[in-house]
């Protein structure tokens, strides 16, 4: 589990936007970013990013998983990410997330 970090600094988000969920009562974006092996160059391996817009307190946040993604096509783990429905994108949301 990662911690929650502040949010990003405006401007283009960094990877491929695949969804945007509720979450007590808050809105995430949920972003596929790719992650380099130098032992696996011919696959794709991907990580979910999570982006809460700023709340009440007007903080956002950011959060992401491990990489739970390895296709071996661009093209094969864009459309795993984006297959995901919002039950599975909120559960991988809550399993990043500090127990409350």
């Amino acid at each position: 589990m990662n911690a929650p970090q502040p949010a990003r600094a405006p401007g283009p988000p960094v990877g491929v936007h695949v969804g945007t969920i509720a979450h007590e009562g808050l809105l995430w974006d949920a972003y596929l970013e790719f992650a380099d092996d130098p032992r696996r160059p011919l696959s794709f391996r991907g990580r979910l990013r999570f982006d809460r817009a700023a709340g009440p307190d007007g903080a956002g946040e950011s959060t992401q998983t491990t990489v739970i993604i390895i296709e071996e096509s661009y093209e094969e783990a864009v459309a795993k990410a984006r297959s995901m429905d919002d039950r599975q994108l909120a559960g991988l949301l809550r399993s990043t997330l500090p127990e409350r």
